[in-house]
């Protein structure tokens, strides 16, 4: 930090703090999407209209605005597939029409030379037979073309970064908790392995919605918009009080020596329902929200330190679930920690009270206590036998909340 020009009687806000001087003019990282001008021209073909109508019953619906995102970023790609083949009708849409696309997903190559990855063949075929299905319930065709369209089968392969209980330690040990972003980093790290949380719920965290006190967390609008009430253990719950304590409060009082916070009237909450960042729990230096990338970047640079190459958010989120199976936590009370409603996407989870949760967390998560001697020893992922236990990291696998803009895998 340049201080050639710091008066030695009249420091400036936030001096010795590591905070900013001055709200800065650049986006800290821009989102991975389209460009306006880039996405325009689909958005006049014929076939837009029905797409945007469906895009509105999406936002009202019980649908996310990531899978609202995902669905819209999904159809541009089919729209301008059928305007390039002349078709301008939803009535002009047969099997044979989506099968031929199906086809050219799998065949297409991206610049480097590659196929689409087979999670973004799914996203655009799930996409695809939702809007297909809207179609024929708001009758602007008389039957669903894309019932019996195949969806791709994912494998059922584990994910590739299995962290044990040593990896999560070094990871721990890897911010500078003599910092400001350190203490942060740490916080966010503990957090995300403590309670299992997805990035997508971590960065919508208010500051109402942690209880240090009873060290429990209410996730809000989860997946499916279902709330829950969480445990997060002793060992996130003291990071995420020094953070408070030292860092937060510091950013909102520098910020708001320099004119307030970022949304703080202007509704720019980053998907905080208007509350904009003065609320918000986790903020950058700047004092603004962090986006779900820029958490993915830190994790990621993090595991990097240890070795750890292929690893983001999700891998914590895994890993919280493997270690309390392999402690013995029984798979019902994991389900409602991680916000699971099923297995099997048919069966609802049992209802489990709050106390019960927090003490099975307390006996069986290694981060539930601040003494890492008291952790219990886990095994390997491959000592884990029982098979709802398996579904269960399965089902994580395939609920890969790092892989939220798989519709950006661009040919």
């Amino acid at each position: 930090m340049d201080k050639t020009n710091d008066k030695p009687d009249a420091p400036a806000p936030g001096a010795g703090l590591g905070l900013p001087r001055r709200r800065p003019k650049r986006k800290l990282r821009a989102k991975r999407t389209v460009a306006a001008n880039q996405q325009a021209p689909w958005r006049g073909y014929a076939l837009a209209s029905w797409v945007h109508a469906y895009l509105r019953w999406a936002e009202v619906s019980r649908l996310s605005s990531t899978t609202v995102d995902i669905r819209e970023r999904a159809l541009s790609r089919f729209v301008v597939w059928a305007h390039e083949r002349g078709l301008r009708h939803p009535g002009e849409i047969s099997l044979g029409v989506l099968e031929a696309y199906q086809r050219h997903l799998y065949l297409v190559r991206k610049s480097n030379g590659q196929p689409l990855s087979l999670l973004t063949q799914k996203a655009l075929i799930v996409a695809l037979k939702s809007w297909c299905k809207w179609l024929t319930r708001q009758k602007h065709i008389p039957a669903n073309p894309a019932a019996d369209l195949e969806i791709p089968r994912m494998p059922r392969t584990l994910p590739r970064v299995l962290l044990t209980l040593d990896d999560v330690r070094r990871l721990m040990a890897q911010p500078d908790v003599a910092g400001l972003t350190g203490v942060r980093d740490r916080a966010m790290l503990e957090l995300l392995y403590g309670s299992g949380l997805r990035r997508s719920e971590l960065v919508r965290l208010q500051v109402g919605d942690v209880d240090l006190h009873s060290a429990t967390v209410m996730v809000r609008q989860g997946k499916g918009r279902r709330d829950r009430l969480i445990p997060m253990g002793a060992s996130a719950a003291h990071w995420i009080s020094r953070y408070c304590q030292e860092v937060r409060s510091q950013i909102v009082r520098h910020m708001g020596s320099m004119g307030g916070m970022p949304g703080q009237d202007s509704g720019k909450d980053g998907g905080q329902g208007g509350k904009g960042a003065a609320w918000t729990l986790f903020l950058t230096d700047y004092g603004e929200p962090f986006e779900k990338n820029r958490l993915s970047d830190m994790v990621v640079r993090h595991m990097r330190r240890i070795g750890i190459e292929h690893g983001a958010c999700h891998a914590l989120r895994h890993a919280c679930a493997t270690h309390m199976l392999e402690a013995g936590a029984d798979l019902r009370f994991i389900q409602v920690l991680l916000g699971h409603a099923d297995l099997n996407t048919t069966q609802i989870y049992t209802h489990v009270a709050i106390g019960k949760l927090a003490a099975v967390h307390a006996a069986t998560h290694p981060g539930a206590r601040l003494d890492a001697g008291l952790a219990v020893q886990a095994r390997t992922a491959a000592d884990v036998q029982d098979s709802d236990a398996q579904a269960l990291l399965q089902a994580l696998a395939e609920d890969d909340d790092d892989a939220d803009d798989a519709c950006l895998d661009r040919p």
